[in-house]
């Protein structure tokens, strides 16, 4: 048994030996000397031990193979089919191709992998106070199911409903003046808003303030207040009104946007 074994060893297969053997050889793949390469073929597998028939199966298919091309090869050819008769031999020749570009990749990957185990990696390393840093306020919870989907919808539910109170033909009538709306005064008055009542709907915190710039600026100002965590948002249910809740007894400045 520990013959075979050894013998085995070197082919991990038929097309393995018949490959080898045509190297051997330097003969050309696409012209095969199927005689020859038959005949060494046969004489390999015949030093084979009986045993592991299911290996050895694959060698005698083989070699049946072989001696069907090796005849086909042999019988006499009649004038009218020799130009249009197909090799006997191409159909072996694409599959030891095939067979040759597998190993070919085989033994790159192989040699990637072993140049792979023989790099180490650092381990990650970062500075302390970088790995101990964490969010001062955490978006989830301050947001909690409420999506920018429904907050950018109920915003555009606002503006829609503060343009159909504008008369179509009489807003056009008058100058157009530009409007100023200071971002740190309305957010300074929405936390005073939220001192006095603690609790509100959005719909009301921002109901009728004015123009549309000024609905805008609100708008801006809530969501400022939310980024410093001094305001929580709710909503029960989908498409319900949005909660607002204020945290903090007191004002905190806020800078006026450029």
């Amino acid at each position: 048994m520990s013959a075979l074994n050894i013998k085995l060893e070197a082919f991990e297969g038929p097309l393995d030996l018949l490959l080898h053997l045509i190297e051997k050889n330097k003969v050309d793949i696409y012209d095969i000397p199927i005689a020859d390469i038959t005949d060494q073929y046969i004489e390999y597998i015949e030093n084979m031990r009986d045993g592991l028939m299911d290996v050895m199966s694959d060698f005698l298919v083989m070699a049946a193979t072989l001696l069907r091309i090796k005849s086909a090869m042999l019988l006499p050819k009649q004038e009218d089919e020799q130009d249009g008769e197909e090799d006997p031999r191409l159909e072996l020749t694409n599959r030891l191709i095939e067979y040759k570009m597998y190993k070919y990749a085989a033994g790159e990957l192989k040699e990637l992998q072993a140049d792979a185990a023989g790099r180490v990696f650092r381990k990650e390393m970062l500075p302390e106070e970088v790995a101990q840093y964490k969010e001062p306020i955490d978006p989830k919870e301050v947001l909690g199911d409420t999506t920018l989907e429904l907050l950018n919808r109920l915003f555009n539910d606002m503006i829609k409903r503060n343009a159909n109170k504008i008369d179509p033909i009489r807003s056009g009538f008058g100058k157009i003046t530009k409007e100023e709306v200071d971002f740190s005064d309305k957010v300074r008055k929405i936390q005073e808003y939220g001192i006095k009542h603690k609790k509100c709907s959005f719909k009301r915190l921002i109901n009728n303030p004015g123009s549309k710039v000024e609905i805008i600026v609100t708008f801006l100002g809530i969501l400022e207040l939310i980024k410093m965590g001094r305001v929580t948002i709710v909503q029960e249910k989908i498409f319900d009104d949005i909660e607002v809740e204020f945290h903090a007894d007191d004002i905190v400045a806020v800078e006026q946007y450029s």
